[in-house]
């Protein structure tokens, strides 16, 4: 069992995944590949990461509403993360989510945690978010073997 804590739920949802921490803010516009899920900006630390999947953790977003585009193409392309938790009010990725339960029945929860609760995720290596926007930080519970 590991730490809990509890999300300010911008979109609901239940998600499990790996987790990528970053202090620094993302652009999905021309930070993020729709086609893959991989993080592409190389000025930010995770460039190189797949975000496709995983349970990511960012302080903010920069940029404009494009952002929206970006996850809402991942998401039809099945490439978007499995949630996204920042510490402030995300409108353009809530959107994101949103439009795309709208459109492919598909959505991400988007979470908003306090700036002590977020440094708390930095060495999470597994996250799971309930319903009620409960975050429990964990280890990855199948780890892969070394080869």
């Amino acid at each position: 069992m590991g730490d809990f804590i509890q999300g300010k739920t911008l979109v609901e949802g239940k998600a499990t995944g790996p987790a990528l921490w970053s202090d620094k803010p993302l652009s999905f516009w021309g930070g993020y590949d729709q086609n893959t899920g991989e993080i592409i900006d190389r000025r930010h630390p995770l460039v190189g990461h797949i975000g496709a999947n995983r349970i990511i953790a960012i302080p903010h977003t920069k940029g404009s509403s494009t952002s929206t585009a970006v996850l809402l193409e991942a998401v039809r392309r099945g490439k978007s993360p499995a949630a996204i938790i920042t510490t402030g009010v995300a409108s353009f990725l809530a959107l994101a989510s949103i439009v795309a339960n709208e459109l492919y029945d598909i959505s991400f929860p988007v979470l908003m945690v306090d700036e002590d609760d977020f440094d708390k995720l930095e060495s999470a290596d597994w996250v799971s978010i309930s319903d009620d926007g409960v975050i429990e930080i964990g280890a990855d519970p199948q780890p892969t073997s070394p080869s």
